[in-house]
């Protein structure tokens, strides 16, 4: 039997190592980054949220023009047969829509490509370790580059254009930071690689409302404070009040709730995790076990 354990990917129907996994050279997929994607987690052999995740995936299949000829069932049946294949307990999965080939030579015209779907799946990824998570992680926001404006690619299609995240990246790297926040070309706060970000003011959290991927992460977050009996706001957030905040923290598939200690050589909740995120990213590992969010992943035994 094929050992799964590093990895699995769906293509075409079979159920392959991801370490085999591949795509054309020739694929616009690859050549033009034109791709629409989505990661849902699987916590204790157990997708989260997986209707909502595959809905947004399918918004973005709208949005980019791209068609896959599977409907949400097969998509979903896609991704449980994969991951049950590879015994993950605990996954990053991946459902992908890339352009594909373009069979015409010389053609510019994307509507001469076959679009098709893939998917993969890893151990669990976190975006930041669980042992700088938990102290609270440090962003560097980045000073060379703005995200990329969303009247230019729509922030809310989860895409593979990473040129201003690596861009930032590489900055926050050469500061000795974890990870880099981008801000529009307003100065606002959007986002970094892989997830939203939020602002506490005392019993308040704000969060941008444009130029950002609506997480469904971010999504879980907004009603996590709902039920902690916090207030929220979804609307620009300037750097200068940023950086006035009482508590800053992340979001994302990979991890949850991230607190954040440090941002340039602004200093947060005494260099640690604050209270608020603490308490949050405690809830959200709760909220991946209760069973309303959860659609079990029936194993090959």
């Amino acid at each position: 039997m094929t050992d799964l354990s590093q990895g699995a990917a769906w293509m075409a129907g079979h159920i392959i190592p991801i370490s085999d996994a591949a795509i054309p050279v020739t694929d616009w997929g690859l050549t033009h980054s034109d791709i629409a994607y989505d990661v849902v987690p699987v916590w204790r052999g157990a997708f989260f949220r997986l209707n909502d995740y595959v809905d947004r995936f399918i918004a973005s299949l709208t949005a980019g023009r791209y068609h896959i000829s599977m409907d949400h069932a097969a998509i979903c049946d896609a991704l449980h047969q994969m991951v049950a294949a590879s015994g993950l307990q605990d996954a990053y999965v991946a459902m992908v829509a890339a352009r594909g080939c373009n069979p015409v030579p010389g053609s510019r015209d994307p509507r001469d490509c076959t679009n098709h779907f893939y998917a993969w799946c890893v151990p669990y990824v976190h975006i930041v370790k669980p042992e700088a998570a938990e102290q609270g992680t440090s962003v560097w926001i980045a000073k060379s580059v703005r995200r990329i404006p969303a009247d230019s690619v729509n922030p809310r299609v989860k895409n593979y254009h990473w040129g201003d995240f690596t861009s930032g990246l590489f900055e926050a790297k050469e500061q000795g930071f974890e990870t880099t926040l981008l801000l529009d070309h307003d100065g606002n706060v959007t986002e970094g690689p892989g997830f939203n970000v939020f602002a506490a003011f005392g019993d308040r959290v704000v969060t941008s409302d444009h130029g950002v991927l609506h997480g469904i992460t971010r999504r879980t977050v907004l009603e996590m404070c709902v039920e902690a009996g916090l207030q929220t706001e979804t609307r620009p957030l300037p750097l200068e009040e940023f950086l006035e905040a009482d508590e800053v923290f992340l979001s994302s598939s990979g991890g949850g709730v991230i607190p954040v200690a440090r941002v340039d050589d602004r200093v947060f909740s005494n260099g640690t995790a604050g209270a608020i995120a603490s308490d949050l990213r405690t809830r959200y590992f709760d909220w991946i076990t209760r069973p309303q969010h959860r659609i079990a992943v029936d194993y090959i035994s």
